[in-house]
């Protein structure tokens, strides 16, 4: 019967109108109150050598002091770079309009800043599977929590330095082991230091150089569920890797508040895009696509996560299983 109905409705292909008022349109609402309460959460990673401005972009983004400047030396200090790449998340809730926002910023210092960076991305992928254990270890838990904490990363923002030439091996290197579970967001950092013609051909050379690699990043082109979705997404991957500019300090521009970022020959202002494209990166993380980068986390990085998990945990009990018969027909 529901193969039926699957075959015959398609979700709109047969349209049955009502003859009163029945309610469906209040779905919404309920679904809206009931997510209110709950409460979102959004989990963020920065991936990036020392001085890109990370922690400074992503408290422009949130428009809140976020996340710490771990690559600054307290006074009289000199700076200390971590001897392996260390995973360091701190979480804030934030609250806008009467929406609550569990923000997770995880960064992580050391990475891309020693002589030799052999594998300096294996903590980084431990970490991102160890978030994915955790939540499937509670998914199967037969007396599991009704609101699964979700700490898995859903986004990930890896900072170019703006060379003006190509990427580094390096770069190339991380997002090809990572492409495959996480969402890949490419930055140029402080692109101020680019001309307008400099940034545009440096774009272009990452975008052909990722194509090339075989590189994936969010949004995926083989994700887009429908015309919709293929133009808006489509624009997106043009402008992409987005050069931003960041500043959490505010000057006075014709009497209102600005961000930017003050000069000998200007303000730099962080939210005109004629200046940069940082506002098209917050409106893609936080306007536009939160709730997909989300979703693309659960149902294509976690399920293939939990797929080769269960299975090596399934091939494991036949194994075991196997042996102990072997050893009891030789008893």
């Amino acid at each position: 019967m529901s193969e039926t109905m699957a075959q015959t409705t398609e979700w709109g292909a047969l349209k049955t109108d009502v003859t009163g008022y029945v309610g469906i349109d209040t779905i919404q609402e309920q679904i809206r109150r009931k997510a209110l309460k709950r409460g979102f959460e959004f989990n963020i990673m920065m991936v990036g050598a020392s001085g890109l401005g990370k922690s400074t972009l992503v408290n422009t983004l949130f428009k809140a002091k976020i996340a710490r400047r771990s690559c600054l030396p307290e006074s009289n200090k000199e700076p200390i770079i971590p001897k392996t790449v260390e995973v360091k998340a701190i979480s804030h809730v934030i609250e806008e309009k009467g929406v609550r926002l569990k923000l997770t910023v995880t960064d992580t210092p050391g990475f891309g800043d020693h002589i030799n960076n052999e594998n300096c991305w294996l903590p980084i992928i431990e970490y991102i599977n160890d978030q994915y254990e955790k939540y499937l270890s509670e998914e199967i838990n037969t007396s599991r929590k009704k609101h699964i904490p979700d700490t898995r990363v859903h986004c990930c923002l890896y900072f170019i330095a703006p060379t003006g030439h190509s990427l580094k091996p390096l770069d190339v290197e991380f997002m090809k082991r990572l492409d495959k579970i996480v969402n890949i967001v490419p930055v140029i950092a402080k692109s101020d230091t680019l001309t307008v013609e400099e940034r545009e051909a440096f774009k272009k050379r990452i975008r052909d150089e990722l194509s090339s690699q075989e590189v994936s990043t969010y949004p995926m082109k083989d994700l887009d569920v429908d015309a919709e979705d293929s133009a808006i997404n489509a624009a997106l991957r043009e402008k992409m890797p987005f050069a931003v500019v960041g500043s959490d300090k505010a000057h006075k521009v014709e009497g209102k508040d600005v961000l930017g970022r003050k000069t000998n020959w200007g303000l730099i202002e962080v939210e005109n895009r004629n200046h940069c494209e940082f506002a098209d990166l917050r409106d893609m993380l936080v306007r536009t696509h939160l709730q997909d980068l989300k979703e693309v986390t659960h149902s294509i990085h976690y399920e293939n996560f939990r797929f080769d998990r269960l299975q090596a945990r399934k091939n494991f009990e036949k194994g075991d299983a196997k042996n102990k018969k072997i050893d009891e027909s030789t008893c």
